[in-house]
C-alpha cells in the first residue's frame, strides 16, 4: 500500500513538472478548503465574450487541470493534506511608523494598501498623462515710521509675487521618457520714496521657462535636450533718473543644449537630484533696445542687437524635504563658451507655517566673466531676499 502511494505521488510530480508554467501554484502544500467533488473544481468556460477569449479558454483549462490534480492527490493521500484554511495563521500586516512632531512622538500604524477610486457613475479612473503642479504666493515686508523716530529713515512696502507652474511626463506610465517643463515669472516691487521721480521701483522681474526632453539610456542616465528662455516684462529706471535699466527682452537669453541627464528620486521623494550635462550647447543673448541701453551691460557687443556663442552647460536641481516643513532647493546652471564663462546659483529656503502662510529665504549668487568688471564684487553679483506671507499650492497625479 505505501509503495502505492509513492509511485501515485511519483507521477503526480512528473506531469506536475510536465505542465505549464502558468499552473505552478499547484506545487504549494494541500489545504484544505472546503468539500469538493471533481466535479465541482471545473472553472466556468467563458459565455457570450464578442472578442478572441482563446487565451482566456486556455488560462482557464491549464487552472482546472491543475485543480484537478491537486483534488486527486488529496483524495488518495489524505495524509498529504496538512494544512486547514480555517485554521490558518493570519499573515502579518506591514506596519509604518510616522512622526509627530507636536507631541515628539513616534506612531505605529498598520499599513493599508491604496484602494483605487471608483467613480459614482462607474467609467473607468482617467489617467493623467501630464502631472501639473501649480505654486503662487504673495509676499511683503512694510515699515512705517513717525516723522520723528529716533533714528530717521523712511517708510516703505515690499510686495513680490511668484508664480510657479510645472507640467512633467508621467513616468509611471512613460518610464523610458523624460520630459519636464517649468514656468516661472516673478515680480517685486517695492515703494521709491528716495525717488522724486516715480514712486516704486522694480526689485524683482524675471520669466522663465525650461524645459528637458529625454530618453532613457541606462538606469538613471538620459539622452536629453534642454532649453532654457529668460527675460522681463517691464521697464526699470536709475533712481532719480529716467536711465533705463532694463526692459523686455533688453536683456534677453535662450540657452539649448544636448548631452545627458542623470535623474535621481528616492521612494517618497524626500530627495530629488537631476544633472543635466550638454558638452554641445548655443546661447543667444538678446538687447531689444540698443538705444536706451549699453548692450555691453549684458555681454554683447557695441552696436549689436544679439550675440552668438557655442560651447559647453550645465544645469544642476536638488530638493530636499528636511521636514514636512522645510524644503530647500538649489539649482546651478553654468555656460562657458571657452572665452567667457557665465553661472547662476540659486537657494530657496521654504518654511511652511500651516497650509496658507510661509517664510522663504532667497538667495541668488551670479557669475558673469562678458559683464563689465566691478570695482568691488568685479565678475560676481548678488542677491537675498527674505520674505513673508501667502501661498497657494495645486497638483495633479
Amino acid at each position: 500500500m505505501k509503495k502505492c502511494k509513492m509511485i501515485l505521488v511519483a507521477l503526480w510530480l512528473m506531469a506536475a513538472l510536465s505542465a505549464s508554467a502558468q499552473d505552478a501554484y499547484q506545487f504549494m502544500p494541500l489545504i484544505y478548503e472546503r468539500q469538493a467533488t471533481a466535479d465541482s473544481v471545473a472553472a466556468a468556460q467563458p459565455n457570450g465574450l464578442k472578442a478572441d477569449d482563446t487565451w482566456l479558454r486556455e488560462a482557464q483549462r491549464v487552472r482546472q487541470e491543475a485543480q484537478r490534480r491537486r483534488h486527486a492527490l488529496a483524495i488518495g493521500n489524505p495524509d498529504l493534506v496538512r494544512y486547514n484554511a480555517d485554521s490558518l495563521p493570519e499573515a502579518p500586516s506591514a506596519v509604518v511608523v510616522k512622526a509627530d512632531p507636536s507631541a515628539s512622538l513616534l506612531a505605529v500604524e498598520e499599513k493599508s494598501l491604496p484602494t483605487p477610486a471608483v467613480p459614482e457613475d462607474g467609467r473607468a479612473a482617467k489617467v493623467h498623462n501630464w502631472l501639473h503642479t501649480f505654486n503662487a504666493s504673495l509676499h511683503f515686508t512694510q515699515c512705517y515710521l513717525s516723522d520723528n523716530w529716533y533714528q530717521g529713515g523712511q517708510n516703505n512696502l515690499n510686495v513680490l509675487g511668484d508664480l510657479n507652474w510645472e507640467f512633467n511626463l508621467n513616468q509611471t506610465l512613460h518610464p523610458k521618457w523624460l520630459f519636464n517643463n517649468t514656468l516661472h515669472y516673478k515680480l517685486g516691487v517695492s515703494t521709491a520714496s528716495g525717488d522724486s521721480l516715480r514712486n516704486y521701483h522694480l526689485n524683482e522681474d524675471l520669466l522663465q521657462f525650461n524645459s528637458q526632453l529625454g530618453y532613457k539610456a541606462v538606469e538613471h542616465w538620459y539622452y536629453s535636450a534642454n532649453l532654457q528662455f529668460k527675460t522681463q516684462f517691464f521697464k526699470n529706471y536709475k533712481t532719480n533718473t529716467r536711465d533705463l535699466t532694463a526692459a523686455f527682452l533688453s536683456p534677453g537669453e535662450l540657452t539649448l543644449g544636448l548631452g545627458m541627464t542623470y535623474n535621481y528620486k528616492d521612494k517618497e521623494e524626500i530627495k530629488v537630484f537631476t544633472l543635466a550635462l550638454s558638452p554641445l550647447s548655443y546661447n543667444l543673448k538678446i538687447c531689444r533696445d540698443i538705444v536706451n541701453l549699453d548692450p555691453t551691460t549684458f555681454g554683447i557687443d557695441e552696436g549689436h542687437h544679439t550675440k552668438h556663442s557655442f560651447g559647453s552647460s550645465l544645469e544642476g536641481k536638488f530638493t530636499w524635504k528636511i521636514t514636512p516643513n522645510i524644503i530647500w532647493t538649489s539649482r546651478l546652471y553654468a555656460f562657458t563658451d571657452y572665452h567667457y564663462g557665465q553661472g547662476d546659483w540659486e537657494n530657496t529656503l521654504d518654511f511652511s507655517i500651516n497650509k496658507y502662510l510661509n517664510t522663504k529665504i532667497f538667495t541668488h549668487l551670479r557669475f558673469d566673466s562678458s559683464a563689465p568688471r566691478h570695482a568691488d564684487w568685479r565678475y560676481w553679483q548678488f542677491k537675498e531676499i527674505l520674505s513673508f506671507g501667502l501661498t497657494y499650492r495645486f497638483s495633479t497625479n
